[in-house]
């Protein structure tokens, strides 16, 4: 559909959120008519989500913002069975306590886009083990099991490119199709829920759902799906060669959060402030007219705005002043003398005293000792107060090398070789 009449689905449309959507005009009609309600489903395999759950946060944030109930669904039923989806193999079994656990996490991280309570637009926290927990097999398989085809769940990507790969899909697994689809039926009899949304490779489990609820109840259910993203140069979103980059400040800071957004791909900006932040369209538009060197204020600003909504505008302020003052200074010490150590002998580990032996700052281990106790040594600009310190890969800065100083006049930058 061209043009969508309903603020809902203008505004995910605008910021480029929609991939597909089952019977378009129908919803749009419904959306204009009425508050209606949608939920996105997340499993609790890990502690906390990363960057690549922020874009179905961001459509539950951006349906909530424009009148309707956004429910984030727990899946703390069917993570005991692990979705088959894109992957290779199968999942880990979690147990019920690590499962629990996870769960304290996710919570944490939707308290912060959305508005939860008991008011008619309010969020939902839900999880499906509240139902799928207690079914009865037999039951099950009468009731839900006889509305889906084999042949036809055999045509789904999440199973055939498995089996096509000749990858072992359990049976297990391949209930979670079922079990999704029954998600989207319970979620319908306990709060009138009418849309599923989810990544576009969720289609096909989005559909049978549909189809499940208009078998069981007669109702007429819809699907709405983003687009699967990746930066401009095909990489998978939110991944690092640190690994993920999770939205938990205990996982990853608040300044490496920051960093990861600073250093986005130019040709990524604009989408992903669409994305990512809660910045009107027109300023964007105004961003993205930034050209050349400019293209870094727009990279800070996408940073700053994304740091904020997971960490609060104050840390991400933080984040830019640290950021901004690292780099003024990371300038400057380019300049510095340098010293070559082996990579070998930094990726095993170095001790800060023989660092600084071997950077000329001071003639032995012992005269370092007494430079730590006296607050005398820093590295990257921060005081040693250890002096089992052990230097690695992790202390190199942007600039790839790691600055050593004595006192405030003295400085060498150690470059791995």
């Amino acid at each position: 559909m061209s043009e969508y009449k309903s603020d809902f689905l203008r505004t995910l449309a605008s910021r480029g959120f929609i991939h597909q959507v089952s019977e378009p005009e129908a919803l749009d009609a419904l959306a204009q008519s009425e508050r209606i309600t949608a939920y996105i489903g997340f499993d609790c395999t890990a502690p906390s989500l990363h960057v690549g759950s922020l874009l179905p946060i961001m459509m539950l944030y951006w349906m909530q913002q424009t009148g309707h109930q956004p429910i984030a669904l727990m899946g703390g039923g069917t993570t005991r069975v692990g979705d088959p989806s894109g992957k290779d193999e199968t999942r880990q079994l979690l147990t019920e306590a690590q499962i629990e656990k996870n769960l304290v996490g996710l919570r944490a991280i939707f308290a912060k886009f959305l508005k939860f309570g008991d008011g008619p637009g309010d969020a939902i926290m839900s999880n499906n083990a509240d139902w799928l927990n207690t079914l009865n097999y037999i039951d099950f398989l009468r009731e839900v099991g006889r509305h889906f085809s084999i042949n036809r769940m055999l045509t789904f990507d999440s199973v055939k490119l498995r089996l096509e790969r000749q990858q072992e899909l359990s049976f297990l697994e391949f209930n979670y199709m079922i079990l999704q689809a029954y998600d989207f039926v319970e979620l319908h009899k306990r709060h009138g829920c009418v849309l599923q949304m989810g990544g576009s490779d969720q289609w096909g489990n989005i559909v049978n759902g549909i189809d499940l609820g208009r078998r069981m109840l007669g109702a007429q259910l819809f699907a709405l799906t983003s687009p699967l993203i990746t930066t401009s140069s095909g990489a998978k979103m939110g991944k690092t060669a640190q690994g993920a980059v999770w939205l938990d400040a205990n996982m990853v800071s608040p300044y490496d959060y920051w960093q990861f957004w600073r250093n986005t791909e130019d040709a990524d900006v604009v989408r992903f402030l669409k994305f990512f932040t809660v910045l009107p369209l027109d300023e964007i538009g105004r961003i993205a007219a930034l050209r050349g060197a400019e293209i870094n204020e727009a990279k800070k600003i996408l940073a700053t705005e994304a740091t904020a909504l997971v960490h609060g505008r104050e840390a991400a302020q933080r984040a830019e002043e640290t950021a901004r003052a690292t780099f003024e200074e990371g300038e400057l010490s380019t300049s510095l003398p340098t010293v070559d150590v082996k990579r070998a002998d930094l990726e095993n580990g170095l001790g800060v005293l023989a660092a600084n032996v071997q950077a000329g700052l001071v003639a032995s281990t012992s005269e370092a000792r007494r430079q730590i106790k006296g607050g005398g040594l820093k590295v990257n600009d921060e005081t040693v107060t250890d002096e089992r310190l052990v230097l690695t890969p992790k202390h190199l800065t942007a600039e790839g090398v790691i600055k050593l100083s004595l006192g405030k006049k003295r400085h060498v930058l150690l470059r791995p070789v």
